[in-house]
């Protein structure tokens, strides 16, 4: 995690956060590649938006919590659209990592691309990842079955980081 060591006064004096764009821009040149009013930042991996603010590496969407509320998220940021390079401030939440990690689609290994479901010995495992530990929702014939009883777990468990991308490719 970055030391979060810039200051909510400094920040607004070198870069304004637009929270319906979600985007910065200079408000200074600080350096020879920076121009007043250009776009900050570039893609990084995962997709997020990277910034180097007095010589830190910062990502934007924690940038954006901080200009908005005056303090760094206690833990992470979730983009509730899933879309890493959204930092519209309506896009963004505090979460714990087991929160943040509710919110997201089928992992790219997995073998049935099915949100919550695994194939072993001939029957459908249905399973819910929750606050690190995994709670096992039981054995189907079906892949469809599994499917239906991982999502009705996961509404009531996850709450509002309840994500339905991937869930539905039983059908």
């Amino acid at each position: 995690m970055v030391n979060n060591v810039i200051t909510q006064d400094r920040l607004k004096d070198l870069l304004h956060y637009d929270p319906e764009e979600g985007l910065f821009t200079w408000r200074v040149a600080n350096s020879k590649r920076v121009r007043v009013g250009a776009v900050a930042g570039c893609i990084k991996k995962g997709g997020y938006i990277g910034l180097k603010i007095d010589g830190k590496d910062y990502l934007a969407h924690r940038l954006a919590f901080f200009y908005m509320t005056g303090s760094f998220p206690k833990d992470q940021i979730d983009h509730i659209n899933m879309n890493s390079s959204d930092n519209r401030f309506c896009n963004l939440r505090e979460a714990t990592h087991s929160e943040n990690m509710c919110n997201s689609a089928v992992f790219k290994n997995n073998k049935l691309g099915i949100k919550g479901v695994c194939l072993s010995h001939g029957k459908y495992q249905a399973r819910l990842p929750i606050n690190g530990k995994v709670k096992y929702l039981g054995w189907f014939v079906t892949k469809e079955l599994a499917s239906a009883a991982y999502q009705k777990a996961a509404k009531k468990l996850h709450g509002e980081f309840y994500c339905d991308k991937g869930v539905n490719n039983a059908n």
